[in-house]
């Protein structure tokens, strides 16, 4: 593992100063530097000792993931990385009237496989280190001189398929001393690997949780996402209530309409079925077609007939806002370029 200072949670950086002989508090400056300041060179630290400030440029390395392409659209950015081993991954910027969002990657790849996904076109080659993530927000918000407010857990990668790495991401981005993003506004976006959700459930976290679904009853999602044969529908739901007593906090249900696989009035009307009476709201996701993948988006009528079926039948619903078809802005998209090139 790559010993990275931005590896490291509050909590972390704590016991490796006691760990030393030097004091708790230390972390906390280390914290002020690197987060309020955005101070990464250890020299300039100035109010820590200077052996102090030895030790921690021998411990640790000060490497960081680079930018080496920027795509913008209206309200959308996307950003291509290059990681120290020379792998790519990606992060999204949207623009909202609420603030500045961005996706986040999670890992090189993605092994669950859904078949209309780009990144599970390309297997998972690792996961991302807790630094690599974080250095997504930071370098985005310097390209951009800009402040991340929410952050979307959505990018290449499955999540909870690196789960303490992205745990520890969260406590960091989440740390007032840090990155400061408050938990409401950091979603995790899983394809539902229901032993995890069950693990994050108890964890104390209150941030939002979203269920990659795309399907109303097994058949469907079995022949699109190759997880649900080991997380079926079924046992989604079964643990979905679980959560939602647990934490009291509303489950996001994401469903990309895929034209003539999961959108028609009867899907509409079985996903109502299995959600009634759910905290829950679902969010439908016009597709992002891609060269290599044959399912083509549905049609606007069609989304509109879906959406209307379900709120009819009492689900909260919304339809999701486009951002960036025109600039390869679906996951893994640009990733797969680079790749092929």
């Amino acid at each position: 593992m790559n010993n990275n200072i931005y590896n490291y949670t509050q909590e972390n950086l704590e016991e490796y100063f006691l760990s030393i002989g030097d004091k708790k508090f230390r972390a906390m400056q280390i914290y002020e530097w690197l987060y309020k300041k955005r101070m990464d060179n250890i020299d300039k630290m100035l109010n820590i000792k200077k052996d102090t400030r030895e030790k921690i440029k021998d411990e640790f390395s000060d490497d960081w993931i680079k930018i080496v392409d920027i795509k913008q659209g209206e309200d959308v950015v996307k950003f291509l990385f290059e990681l120290i081993d020379d792998h790519y991954i990606e992060a999204v910027l949207m623009k909202h009237n609420y603030g500045n969002s961005l996706c986040v990657s999670t890992q090189v790849g993605c092994n669950m496989g859904c078949r209309f996904c780009q990144s599970g076109r390309l297997k998972k080659v690792r996961n991302l280190q807790t630094y690599e993530m974080v250095q997504q927000i930071l370098l985005v918000e310097k390209e951009l001189d800009i402040r991340i407010s929410h952050v979307v857990l959505m990018g290449i990668g499955e999540p909870f398929d690196n789960y303490n790495n992205v745990l520890n991401f969260i406590k960091i981005i989440n740390n007032p001393r840090a990155i400061e993003i408050g938990a409401r506004h950091i979603t995790l976006s899983t394809c539902g690997l229901v032993k995890k959700i069950e693990k994050f459930m108890n964890e104390g976290i209150q941030v939002n949780l979203a269920i990659s679904l795309h399907a109303p009853n097994n058949k469907i999602r079995s022949r699109i996402m190759p997880i649900n044969k080991v997380c079926n529908i079924d046992k989604i739901m079964e643990v979905v209530k679980k959560y939602i007593e647990k934490t009291n906090r509303r489950v996001t249900f994401e469903y990309i309409m895929l034209d003539g696989v999961n959108d028609t009035d009867e899907c509409a009307k079985e996903l109502s079925d299995i959600l009634n009476g759910l905290n829950c709201y679902v969010n439908l996701i016009p597709y992002n077609e891609t060269q290599n993948i044959r399912y083509k988006r549905s049609k606007s009528s069609q989304i509109t007939r879906f959406y209307d079926i379900l709120k009819k039948n009492g689900i909260n619903v919304t339809v999701r806002r486009e951002f960036g078809s025109l600039i390869d802005a679906a996951c893994g998209q640009l990733r797969a370029k680079k790749m092929e090139e």
